[in-house]
């Protein structure tokens, strides 16, 4: 996985989709995460429609939410802007472009 890659100290959960995050989130009501990062084509719940949830909550509104996707169509980026998020990755096909980005995004430096 492309965070452990980045560093052994990152706690992240990796959830299946957007009904069992919900839950997840709902049911810890202790627990509030740094960043979530939400799959725009998720089953269950997508992306755009969990990101509409999470921001309902108050104990979530410092929580950097990204976006991701393999489409970089413009109407997804505005949607997921329009509705909160902190931005939007567009899924490269490199593992080490991945790591870029996301040690950009967590101030982090790459061991690639």
């Amino acid at each position: 996985m492309c965070l452990l890659d980045l560093s052994q100290n990152i706690n992240f959960m990796a959830i299946k989709n957007g009904i069992n995050a919900i839950n997840m989130l709902e049911s810890d009501k202790d627990y509030t995460p740094d960043y979530i990062f939400l799959d725009v084509n998720m089953p269950k719940l997508n992306g755009l429609d969990c990101l509409k949830i999470l921001k309902t909550k108050e104990r979530l509104q410092a929580c950097k939410i990204y976006m991701y996707s393999t489409t970089s169509a413009h109407s997804s980026v505005e949607e997921s802007e329009r509705l909160g998020a902190t931005g939007f990755i567009i899924k490269p096909t490199k593992t080490t472009e991945l790591k870029n980005i996301l040690s950009k995004i967590l101030e982090i430096s790459p061991n690639l």
